[in-house]
């Protein structure tokens, strides 16, 4: 992303573990959160084009590694979703607001990063106003990539090593067990009418399906889904539509903030 790279902030999560994150000022009050995936970091294509968009119409934006992933401390660990949710994402949050005085009236989050913002929601939705949900999935007990027989490894020796691309990583029963239980059905049933929830999804995603974004649109109250034809999981060649397509949804909350102030 070409630009302002971004000025490196470092907030401490409940474990007191170092956060680093970017924040991308246009002196504007309001602040977005973004939210990075499974195995991925602040660097991501999809957030800093946000970022970027963001900046274009003059609102601050801030992305930043979870714990255990990119620049930040701590280790890595498999499932972690409610973690990040009330450890990383609220103290952010809580920085922010607290810290500098600023507003966080959306919070977006791609992948893993969309199951954390919807949890985040579900637990803390009388302070934030809306959520971006980019390709997030419906169902924890479903695309579990670890290979054949990974109940039964992981049963006998208490872990497994797994790989993705590049990326080794150790999955132990606990963080398994800790994925199994996050029930983002039940988690969508808490969050109120009150917050605006878009949920955005390509048409070809093979890594979650298209499917769950339509199981988001069911339960959650206050919703609206948009689904980016032919677009897969990294929205490869549809950067633009789904830049436009969260910017057009954050714009009008933006403008609904000032109207109530």
């Amino acid at each position: 992303m070409k630009g302002n790279p971004g000025t490196k902030i470092v907030i401490a999560n409940r474990r007191n573990e170092k956060l680093v994150g970017l924040l991308h000022e246009t002196g504007s009050r309001e602040v977005v959160v973004l939210c990075h995936g499974f195995r991925s970091n602040k660097d991501n294509t999809i957030l800093k084009n946000m970022t970027a968009a963001l900046e274009k119409e003059g609102i601050s934006a801030f992305r930043f590694d979870f714990s255990g992933n990119g620049e930040s401390e701590g280790n890595f660990y498999y499932g972690n979703f409610n973690n990040e949710a009330d450890d990383d994402l609220h103290m952010v949050i809580q920085y922010l607001c607290n810290t500098m005085n600023r507003v966080v009236p959306v919070i977006l989050g791609h992948s893993k990063g969309g199951d954390v913002v919807l949890l985040y929601a579900s637990k803390y939705g009388d302070t934030i106003r809306s959520v971006v949900n980019i390709s997030g999935r419906f169902d924890l007990k479903k695309g579990i990539r670890l290979g054949d027989d990974y109940m039964e490894k992981i049963r006998e020796q208490g872990f497994i090593d797994a790989k993705e691309g590049k990326s080794c990583f150790r999955v132990t029963e606990e963080s398994l067990m800790d994925r199994l239980n996050t029930d983002m059905h039940e988690a969508c049933l808490k969050i109120g009418r009150k917050c605006k929830v878009l949920t955005v999804h390509g048409s070809d995603d093979t890594v979650v399906p298209v499917e769950d974004a339509k199981e988001f649109a069911k339960i959650i109250p206050n919703h609206n889904l948009e689904i980016v034809q032919g677009a897969n999981h990294g929205y490869t060649k549809h950067q633009k539509q789904l830049v436009s397509t969260a910017m057009e949804f954050i714009k009008t909350v933006i403008h609904e903030v000032h109207l109530s102030l």
